[in-house]
């Protein structure tokens, strides 16, 4: 106490007063007199003796519980000094804490001041995890199955069903040697029901992509009679739904009807769905008025777009007149719910907002609504076509009413639409006046229709040939929309058909300026330059459609044509080929390769060819006489005879076939069956020279009297053939005559000269026929020139081929509008 100094009584208000008093009982002094602490020190190596509790509840025995105010307690243990916190002389204080936080007084010299235990050094590191406990293995299998799931949806969203389905039965071996494990680790009661739900859910839907619906439905079967799995009747309609696609349609009813029964009223919206199928299932099992049952119930619910137009489709599979006007006028106000395009128009010229509305225009959520209103406008359009017609006495009248309801509708821009329809029914209905008069009544309409129905009339007045009206709607309809591809490549058709290609030419370039996905203009302009002779760049075009069109014939036949013109016979073999593999029964095609084989000299392929053509079309006569040729020149006259009999009959007033027939029977060494093929000849023309050469020849050889007769005979037609030569050629001089005269004998030359076409000379050079003079046996390969004229017939030259024809019969394609929609 000697160093405690106590404050003068007159400092009464000193704010320090007190902190140097201190409790006697921390006096280190008096530890030698205290009998507890010595005892401590002596026994228990400065630990105290356990202390025993007499009072219950208590861990403090011989006093009672201390508080932080109020006067001394007496202590009964050893501890010879009072509580933390006690007070003497009753004076009451707040507890104080004996050692500051963080530092003391005691400390070492040099120790420096770290409340956090820093200086320590680093924590111990993390204890290691062992995977060899039967939970981790557990753990690490269920993450195995979870990613076999995963890998699986993932192959079915790339469209590989064979690996997805590989995943899905990997998943569900591994699932089950999991629940094995468990059972063998006594955790059974742990097993992870939604795991196991998940593996058995995705192996039915892939067993169910891979059309192997037996096992799906087993395995739906396992989830559906597993009690401990909720909400598993849902998975009927899926079951239903395999039973629908295996056209089960009476199992698929009853398990929709049972999935059903499972949903609650407040999933209103799967309910609806259910019903839909429902009544799709009765549509194909012809019972509509079920369907009709089911539809009525989910229009008055929740009306949709897709069940409107079931509807109608029932009601006018039974005839119900009435009932489909409701159902068509229920179909139009049926909500789109879709936003107004016009609050997505800018109210100023800020570049920054308008950037903004045309992001907004282009989202997904804009294309979703663009997407489900043009699917609406589908469904109406293809809904007013089919009930039109019966509705009312005329479909005209039908039409009329559908119009009218459809302009009072939210939908008042299909109304045009529909009147360009009923335009097209005329025109199907080949009734040309009427369709034009209809489309002649929108001319004072706005440009877009105005387009529209002037393209069509152009394309009308095309097909009849009346091309100076298809010019003028065709102006019409560009004048009213520049920038309608249709009318442009109509308007080019005109200058097509007038030679004018550069002008053609330059229209369809417009064409597929404004629409570059306009084939139509693409094929055209191809045969422009091919026209033109500009290959190269017709080729181009063509390369380019058949980058679009990848299965088109025609694309195909003109890239092989115009590497034929361009001296490529390899290439043209090649596209010939790929296009067998799309129209394989084209005899045309098939005579072209083997003309391209024959001119390679390679007459195998070519008589493959042309054997495989005159077996689709047994009536070409380029082919016949090519595959009768072919037999002659490999000495089997035998087989050549049925080709040229065939000939007689396609061309029966062409002697030539005939005279083939009997060389064949002649070269066979059949000269019973010549001589009467020639005498029948003879009958049908009796000016024929070199019938009666042979007839001559072959009577004299085999010692018939007839032989006289016809050297008589023969005579007189060489008498009179060369009378008819000399008239022709004084003919020819004195047109010749007057031609250097300056007269206007041109005409009459003309004229003269064979007095037209039906009394030419025809000549026909065929192989491998013997010589009047020549024995029949003869193999040496000479040519005979067979003649005859033919003064009734028309003249008959040897069929071009098929390249030719199809380069004479360029077809390019026209546009028509207004008709993309179909009744389903």
């Amino acid at each position: 106490m000697e160093n405690v100094h106590l404050a003068p009584e007159e400092e009464e208000n000193d704010l320090y007063t007190g902190y140097n008093d201190y409790n006697p009982t921390f006096d280190s002094e008096d530890l030698n007199n205290d009998m507890g602490f010595q005892q401590a020190v002596k026994t228990s190596y400065g630990r105290r003796p356990p202390m025993t509790a007499k009072y219950p509840g208590t861990a403090i025995g011989g006093r009672p519980i201390g508080t932080a105010y109020g006067s001394r307690m007496p202590i009964g243990t050893a501890i010879g000094r009072p509580m933390t916190g006690a007070v003497q002389d009753g004076a009451a204080r707040p507890m104080t804490a004996v050692r500051a936080a963080g530092y003391s007084s005691s400390l070492a010299k040099g120790s420096a001041f770290d409340p956090l235990g820093q200086s320590k050094g680093p924590a111990p590191p993390l204890e290691t995890k062992n995977d060899d406990t039967p939970e981790e293995k557990i753990k690490i299998m269920e993450k195995k199955v979870n990613d076999l799931i995963e890998e699986s949806c993932l192959a079915h969203a790339r469209g590989d069903l064979q690996q997805s389905l590989e995943k899905a039965k990997e998943a569900g071996r591994k699932e089950r040697a999991l629940v094995r494990q468990r059972e063998q680790t006594d955790t059974a009661d742990h097993i992870n029901l939604d795991l196991t739900y998940s593996v058995l859910f995705n192996l039915a839907n892939q067993y169910a992509n891979n059309d192997m619906y037996t096992e799906a439905l087993n395995t739906y079967q396992v989830i559906v009679k597993n009690k401990m799995f909720n909400n598993a009747g849902r998975l009927k309609v899926n079951m239903a739904n395999i039973y629908f696609k295996q056209k089960n349609y009476t199992k698929a009813i009853k398990f929709y009807r049972m999935a059903l029964d499972q949903i609650s009223n407040a999933h209103n919206a799967m309910r609806i769905k259910i019903m839909q199928n429902i009544g799709v299932v009765f549509i194909h099992m012809g019972q509509y008025s079920d369907a009709i049952t089911s539809f009525e119930y989910i229009m008055s619910e929740s009306p949709n777009i897709k069940t409107g137009f079931n509807l109608i489709l029932c009601y006018y599979a039974i005839g119900d007149r009435e009932r489909m006007k409701k159902a068509f006028q229920k179909l139009i106000s049926v909500p789109l719910e879709i936003d107004d395009e016009d609050k997505n128009i800018s109210p100023n010229d800020d570049p920054h907002a308008n950037m903004v509305i045309e992001a907004i225009k282009n989202d997904k959520l804009h294309q979703m609504e663009r997407e489900r209103k043009a699917l609406a406008e589908k469904y109406i359009m293809t809904s007013a076509k089919l009930i039109a017609p019966a509705i009312e006495s005329s479909f005209a009248a039908g039409f009329d009413w559908c119009v009218d309801i459809v302009k009072g509708s939210q939908y008042v821009e299909l109304a045009n639409d529909l009147e360009i329809n009923k335009a097209i029914t005329y025109l199907r209905q080949r009734d040309f006046k009427q369709a034009v008069e209809t489309l002649k009544m929108f001319e004072k309409k706005d440009s877009r229709v105005k387009s529209a129905a002037a393209t069509n009339l152009s394309f009308l007045y095309f097909l009849e040939k009346d091309y100076d009206q298809a010019d003028r709607y065709a102006e019409l309809a560009m004048s009213a929309d520049r920038y309608n591809p249709a009318a442009l490549i109509n308007k080019g058709n005109t200058e097509f058909v007038k030679e004018d290609y550069e002008k053609a030419a330059e229209f369809y370039k417009e064409a597929l300026r404004n629409d570059s996905s306009c084939t139509e203009g693409l094929y055209n302009l191809g045969l422009t330059y091919k026209r033109l002779g500009r290959l190269e760049e017709a080729l181009d075009c063509f390369h380019k459609l058949h980058a679009i069109l990848r299965n088109s014939a025609q694309v195909m036949y003109q890239l092989a044509s115009l590497y034929e013109m361009l001296e490529d016979p390899h290439q043209a073999i090649e596209w010939l080929m790929q296009l067998t593999s799309v129209t394989p029964t084209d005899a045309q095609v098939l005579a072209k390769l083997g003309d391209l084989y024959d001119n390679e000299g390679d007459k195998t392929q070519a008589f493959q060819y042309y054997y495989e053509s005159y077996r689709y079309f047994p009536s070409n006569i380029s082919v016949i006489e090519w595959l009768g040729a072919y037999y002659i020149d490999t000495q089997f006259c035998e087989k050549a005879i049925q080709y040229f009999e065939r000939a007689t009959l396609i061309q029966p007033t062409q002697v030539k076939w005939q005279l083939m027939v009997a060389s064949c029977y002649r070269r066979s060494g059949n000269y019973q069956k010549a001589l009467e093929t020639y005498k029948d000849i003879h009958r049908k023309f009796p000016e024929n020279i070199e019938c009666l050469r042979f007839l001559v020849r072959l009577c004299t050889d085999m010692g018939l009297k007839e032989v006289q007769d016809y050297a008589t005979k023969l005579k007189k037609v060489e008498k009179m053939k060369e009378i008819r030569e000399q008239r022709v050629r004084s003919g020819r001089e004195s047109s010749a005559r007057s031609r250097r005269e300056g007269s206007a004998g041109s005409d009459s030359g003309q004229s003269n000269h064979g007095t037209s076409a039906k009394g030419e000379r025809l000549s026909v050079k065929l192989k491998t026929l013997p010589g009047s003079n020549e024995p029949y046996e003869a193999s040496n390969k000479q040519e005979i020139d067979a003649s005859y004229v033919d003064p009734l017939g028309p003249q008959i030259q040897r069929p071009k081929t098929a390249a030719k024809k199809r380069n004479e019969e360029d077809d390019f394609a026209d546009e028509e509008l207004g008709d993309d929609l179909l009744p389903e």
